[in-house]
This record gives C-alpha cells, structure tokens and sequence, in this order.
C-alpha cells in the first residue's frame, strides 16, 4: 500500500486518538501542536478537507502565550457538524499557566458560513459554595456518545489539588465523567475566566480513593475510558441500561503492586434520577457520583504471568454491538496484545497473536471488524473474528519521517488517517497521511 500525506505546512497537524472524522468523512480536524505535551502552547484548531487539500482554522485565541490558555485534542460530533477540544483558562499566566485542574471543554459549533459559534460546554466554578453539576478543575480527553447525547472525560479537580499542598491525607485523583446535552448548569456566583456557565450539566461515574485496600477493586485513579454502544443484551439478557462507560483503573493487587485493570460504570435509565441524587463536593471530596451508577470491575488478571493492563499509553475501544471491550496486555512470552473482555460476563479472550508488542495505540473500524496499530513504524491490521493480522505499510517512503501515531479509521469503509513528523529544511512537523484499506479488505476478505 501506498501512503498519502495530506499536509504539508511547517507547523503540527496533531490529530487526536479517536473521532477525528466529520460525520460524512470529508473532513478530518486536528490542532497545530508539534509536541504530544505541548497543548498548552498551542492556540489555534483547524480542520482539513481530504478531498481538495483545503485547510481551514474554525478556532484560534489571539492572547495566546507559551503559558496559555492552549487548547488541542479535539473531537468530531458522530452526527453533527460540532467539535469539542481541550481550551485553557484564559487568565493563563507566568503564575497560573495552562495545567490539569484549569482547563474545561469549548464546543465549536461550525457553520458554512464561516461564523463558527464557541462556547463552553460545560460549567466551571471552584469558588465556595460550589455549584452541583458543575466542575471544579479541568477535563480533558473527550469522546462523544454514539448519539453525541454524551460527552465523556477525563477529569482533576483544582480544589482538591489546592488543599493537598497543606493537607496530607488528601489527593487530587484522576477520575472519568461525562457532560450531559439535556440541561445547564447557572453558577451561583459572580462569573468570569475561572467561573462560568457551560451547556451541559456534569457528573462523575468513577469512585476513586487514596488508600484503596490491597486485593480489592477499589481503584485509585480512572482515565482513557470508552462509550459502550448499548446493543441488544450487551449488558447481560434484558438489560434496559441505556448508556455505560469502560475505562482504565488503578488498583493496589494483593502483593501491594500497582495494577491497571479494565472497568465499567453503567449510566440508570433516568438522568432526573442522577441530577437529583448527586451533590457539588467539598474542599475535602470530589463531586460525588450519581445514586444508579453502577460500577463494575471487568478483569481480573492477578493469576496471570503479566498481570494487568499493559503496553503503549491506549484508550478503550468498544465494539459496535457493544459486546466487546478492547485492550492492551502481555501474553506469556511478554509481548504485548490485543485482548478484549465481554462487559456482561468479564470473560476475556486475545485478539492478535503477534511475535511483537504494538508501540502504538489501537483503533477500532467503525463496523467492528478490523483494529489497527503500529509497529516499528509500520501499519498492522487485524481481522477480530480470527486473529490474523496483516502488515499494511512496512513503513514510511520516506525513511527519515518517523513518529507514527494517533491512527483513526473513518466513520464508514476502511480509510485510516494518523500522525508522521516530517523532516523538512526547517525541521520536523506532524503531517496527516492517509492510506485507503477499502480495495486490499475486499481482495483480502
């Protein structure tokens, strides 16, 4: 196979790991970072049309600074043409750059016109009386819900971080949540860079705890997390739980060793039920999680040779169906696999049978039928009904352009886009290419 670069411009294309393709996959979007660690350096989002090579800019800050407010890792609405992404404070400084707990998501409404609409989409207030559905920090790493109802992250809380300084036995700890489209979020107090009002309302669906006791599934940091698509059963015969999140938790196993587990938290079929019952948080808790979130430990891999979640930095993925949650670990020979886990039964079962370890994350086609990853900046496939796995690029034309990563499928048939820094006279920049799969699957399968 062949690969296509798509741009070409001396700056960062820097794609995000998931739902980078508008709803009809003409477009891909992406921020100007040249650096995975540098968002808060970054002040500007655009998006590419794959078809002509057009590059537009639907979002930029124009008091952007190296302390911020930055902004990256943006997502594409599955139905709409809408985009979140990660947006520092704006009252960044030398003092208060860019950081975890003060960052929020900025929703992009884009029009053809060009007056792209911006707001926050969700609530921030971190002054005392805290807001209930509103957050007190920073979120990050958004996926929107198979019908954008829902929009999940990953999330620290400022005020807990602000009270650990001097306090001890407390601990900012990561969690996961999600933004709700049905209702808003009025902040009690004066509003400004630090409180705001956003569109949606927030809650957290993780439980987490500094001290989780040793061979249990207390889980002391949640993140890179998932949507299930909730399919007929997916959840067990019967089941009426319409919405539920995978995501990664840190336990403390019996040998008091660290351990990444895989775990579920399911969503109650009534949403009044979960605004009613959760509360704003103190100086000492976060928000708490909502009365009928249900969570769940998926597996239980303590008796293994390599116990736990294991192999390059990965989130989730599901099936379509909603039957099969998909991740990272070593067999017995220690390279690292593909593995996925049934969220009704915790049965798990491997995927790829590779005689190497994947160096980057994986991605799900959207018909659920192929994953794809990189190796020694290679392309791989892998059909999820047998295992076999296909080299689809030995690596990049040219051998000097390195970095492969942030591989996506498109929303319908098999092109995949994903990251390479090329070197040109004035350096190295992340370029998008692309490689089309659809002829090679149908001769193949």
């Amino acid at each position: 196979m062949k690969e296509k670069q798509l741009t070409f411009d001396r700056k960062g294309h820097f794609l995000n790991q998931r739902q980078v393709f508008s709803p009809d996959d003409v477009h891909v979007v992406f921020d100007n970072r040249n650096d995975d660690g540098k968002i808060g350096e970054n002040g500007s989002i655009q998006r590419l049309n794959i078809e002509n090579g057009k590059i537009e800019t639907i979002y930029s800050y124009d008091q952007q600074s190296k302390y911020g407010p930055g902004m990256g890792a943006v997502s594409y609405h599955p139905k709409m043409e809408e985009v979140v992404f990660i947006h520092g404070l704006k009252d960044a400084s030398r003092e208060n750059p860019y950081d975890f707990t003060r960052r929020f998501a900025m929703k992009v409404q884009i029009n053809k016109a060009g007056d792209h609409v911006f707001r926050p989409m969700e609530s921030r207030d971190v002054k005392f009386p805290y807001t209930k559905g509103a957050l007190r920090g920073g979120s990050h790493a958004y996926s929107y819900s198979p019908d954008g109802k829902w929009v999940s992250f990953t999330y620290n809380d400022d005020i807990l971080r602000r009270e650990e300084e001097t306090n001890h036995d407390i601990a900012d700890l990561r969690t996961v949540g999600a933004l709700w489209i049905g209702d808003s979020v009025d902040i009690k107090g004066k509003q400004n860079e630090k409180n705001f009002k956003g569109e949606r309302v927030a809650f957290i669906l993780a439980r987490v705890t500094k001290d989780p006791q040793p061979g249990s599934s207390e889980i002391m940091k949640a993140y890179e997390e998932c949507w299930i698509p909730q399919g007929r059963d997916s959840l067990g015969p019967n089941s009426n739980i319409p919405y539920a999140l995978a995501y990664l938790g840190d336990i403390i196993n019996k040998k008091m060793e660290r351990s990444t587990e895989v775990f579920i938290s399911q969503l109650p079929p009534q949403v009044n039920q979960m605004i009613t019952s959760t509360d704003a948080g103190t100086e000492f808790l976060l928000p708490s999680v909502p009365a009928g979130v249900t969570q769940k430990r998926l597996t239980f891999t303590q008796n293994r040779k390599y116990p736990g979640v294991q192999g390059p930095r990965q989130w989730l993925r599901s099936s379509p169906d909603g039957k099969a949650v998909y991740f990272c670990m070593q067999d017995n020979q220690g390279e690292v696999q593909i593995y996925k886990v049934a969220p009704d039964s915790g049965e798990i079962g491997q995927v790829t049978n590779n005689s190497f370890s994947l160096d980057t994350s994986f991605s799900l086609s959207s018909d659920g039928n192929y994953l794809a990853y990189g190796y020694e900046e290679g392309i791989f496939i892998t059909d999820v009904s047998n295992g076999k796995t296909h080299r689809v690029l030995s690596d990049s034309e040219d051998s000097s352009n390195i970095g492969l990563s942030n591989i996506n499928w498109s929303n319908n048939g098999y092109q995949i886009v994903y990251n390479r820094k090329v070197l040109n006279e004035a350096g190295r920049f992340y370029q998008i290419f692309l490689l089309d799969l659809s002829k090679l699957i149908k001769k193949q399968y």
